[in-house]
């Protein structure tokens, strides 16, 4: 939900280091802003002259009233009265009638502006390493994706003309005021500077409100990302936090009333300061009008007074919005900063320029002397890339890797085994980038994975996690995912492999059967065996499951494996299990420790030599092997 702007001053000057934190508007920032335009210069152009035209002829009418007055009424002519009336409607009818295409004008220029930012918002998020996700918050990144970008829509159709709109008001009605007496015009506009301290004032409090009210919003769509998705729903009933959880919320819902109410308070005492100053400057013309037209010689005339009357008081709106305007300008250039932020976020994983993309993938890969760490996020109160750091600088104790080195040939498996923690998931995780190394090389094929074309590799590698995520759609529709052209026969040859066909079968609606929000009409051995028949409908040369069969019970957890050993045999494949049945189905086993490759081996090997497997095959798969 976007944030309402605030209308008013109020509560306190800004700190110290809320000034800093205050958008600085430079020349880049502008072009910038300008290049999302560009596009639509055509548009923006017919715009700008309708808010021109509209603008002048709004100032006409005004004009006309003092020869309406002098001329029609005082001068008793009923023709020329009638004339000026007509003339007045009309110029006001063509103005409304140009001010609706400008409107139009300004909505579609707006809406396609913020078209393409949230697509390229969206394209680049995609583009993020997985750690973003992970360090980064979920109601953050939903605000910029919403509130931010639809708050882009306003600044266009409205900031942005306002400002044209009122500058072109107050320049044409100037002249005019000009035009009909100087001394009257200049004493009418002696009032203007009375409008600037409350006007700066309530600039300084209105940027106070809107930032302290956007970072509450941020918290509190966190909340309601982190508490209303199914499994957060699931986590506050089985823990009973439902009380705290609401606690929360109300907390935070109360301090953005607060902000509210601050608002609407301050906003009374800047209008009636503003409607104050905006009376003396009529009674000023009124008073001086008529000393001159008592003492005669001036050549005013009613209907001249009246029109500088009018002039004035047009004119006073648009020195109001333009005073006014610098917060929501201020506001404007905060929420375009906060967009470009995260728009300048570098893609620290993606495709080099001469990206290599071999013609077949056998899948072999070769960790070597590999080192990784995650990063860990500075704590200044300033925003900061949740990427990776892309060189090893004295990690020390944050390596989650240390010098990792094996390799494995196509059409071999390796097991990697030990205890929670380990480092197992992460070993997997960096042969598809989901993340990159800090030290050593991941190799697929002889080819480092960070000169291979990120498209290919993430193509020909398979992985099934402990953690599986299924869309809220149909079977068919997830498992499509995989493959969008993939025919009737082959889902139900994967569905057979991964032993879920007979199932699907029997559904009334089978393939087209819905599996609700991440698949919670389904099991948990039902949502594994569909992620499993998933990856291998992909067809990938790499097959990696990761804790594949923790959610399956032991029968259907035969049934898979005997299904995927032919595909094991015939390319790579790495699995990361606890259970004995998996692991002696690998050539080789590895077992990690603290971040390490302490052991490798056959089963045989490192039972005979092994003080770590040993322990952990008594510990972990002694009883299962005893059952």
């Amino acid at each position: 939900m976007p944030v309402r702007m605030m209308h008013g001053p109020g509560g306190r000057f800004l700190t110290e280091e809320e000034n800093a934190s205050r958008p600085k508007v430079t020349k880049e920032l502008l072009a910038r802003i300008g290049t999302h335009l560009v596009p639509y210069w055509k548009q923006l152009f017919l715009a700008l002259l309708c808010v021109t035209a509209s603008s002048i002829l709004n100032l006409y009418p005004a004009i006309l009233t003092g020869r309406i007055i002098d001329q029609g009424l005082i001068g008793q002519n009923l023709p020329v009265l009638v004339q000026l009336i007509a003339l007045s409607l009309g110029v006001t009818f063509s103005a409304n009638l140009i001010g609706v295409l400008e409107s139009w004008l300004n909505a579609w220029i707006s809406q396609h502006v913020t078209f393409d930012m949230r697509n390229r918002m969206f394209r680049h998020l995609e583009k993020m390493p997985q750690q973003f996700f992970t360090s980064g918050s979920q109601g953050d990144i939903i605000t910029r994706m919403t509130s931010d970008i639809d708050g882009v829509e306003s600044v266009i159709s409205n900031t942005f003309t306002s400002i044209l709109s009122n500058a072109i008001t107050l320049t044409a009605a100037i002249v005019a005021m000009m035009h009909k007496n100087v001394l009257m015009a200049v004493l009418g506009m002696l009032v203007v500077p009375l409008f600037v301290i409350p006007t700066r004032r309530a600039g300084k409090t209105r940027w106070t409100l809107t930032r302290e009210a956007q970072a509450c919003n941020d918290r509190i769509n966190g909340i309601l990302g982190e508490t209303m998705s199914v499994s957060g729903q699931l986590l506050v009933k089985l823990f009973g936090r439902e009380d705290y959880e609401y606690d929360r919320y109300v907390h935070e819902n109360k301090e953005m009333i607060s902000y509210h109410i601050r608002e609407r308070m301050a906003g009374r005492w800047f209008r009636v300061a503003i409607s104050t100053f905006s009376s003396v400057g009529p009674m000023l013309l009124y008073l001086a009008g008529g000393i001159l037209m008592i003492h005669g010689g001036s050549g005013l005339t009613v209907g001249d007074i009246t029109v500088l009357v009018t002039l004035l008081s047009r004119m006073y709106g648009p020195v109001n919005q333009l005073l006014n305007i610098q917060v929501d300008w201020i506001r404007a250039m905060a929420l375009f900063t906060r967009i470009f932020n995260y728009l300048d976020m570098p893609v620290e994983i993606e495709s080099p320029a001469d990206a290599v993309i071999p013609e077949k993938a056998a899948g072999a890969v070769t960790f070597s002397h590999v080192d990784f760490a995650y990063e860990k996020k500075e704590d200044t109160g300033k925003e900061k890339n949740t990427g990776l750091t892309s060189s090893l600088q004295n990690p020390g104790d944050n390596l989650v890797l240390r010098d990792v080195s094996f390799s494995l040939e196509p059409g071999k498996s390796i097991a990697i085994v030990g205890p929670s923690g380990a480092g197992k998931s992460t070993i997997v995780s960096l042969i598809p980038r989901l993340y990159d190394v800090l030290g050593g090389s991941v190799c697929v094929d002889g080819i480092d994975v960070r000169k291979l074309d990120l498209s290919w590799l993430r193509a020909n590698i398979g992985i099934v996690t402990q953690d599986t995520y299924l869309f809220n759609g149909s079977l068919r529709d997830n498992l499509l995912y995989a493959k969008p052209d993939a025919s009737e026969e082959e889902l139900i040859d994967v569905c057979k492999k991964a032993n879920i066909y007979e199932m699907i079968r029997a559904l009334p609606q089978g393939f087209d059967t819905l599996v609700g929000n991440r698949g919670l009409k389904l099991s948990g051995g039902e949502r594994q065996r569909i992620s499993i028949a998933r990856v291998l409908l992909k067809d990938p040369a790499l097959l990696i499951f990761d804790e594949a069969t923790s959610a399956l019970d032991s029968i259907s957890e035969a049934s898979i494996q005997k299904a995927i050993d032919p595909l094991i045999r015939t390319r790579t494949s790495i699995l990361i299990a606890h259970r004995l049945s998996t692991i002696l189905a690998a050539d080789k086993i590895l077992v990690v420790k603290n971040g390490r490759i302490v052991e490798q081996g056959t089963h045989t090997e490192l039972l005979g030599n092994s003080s770590i497997y040993s322990e952990l095959y008594r510990t972990q798969y002694g009883k299962e092997q005893a059952a």
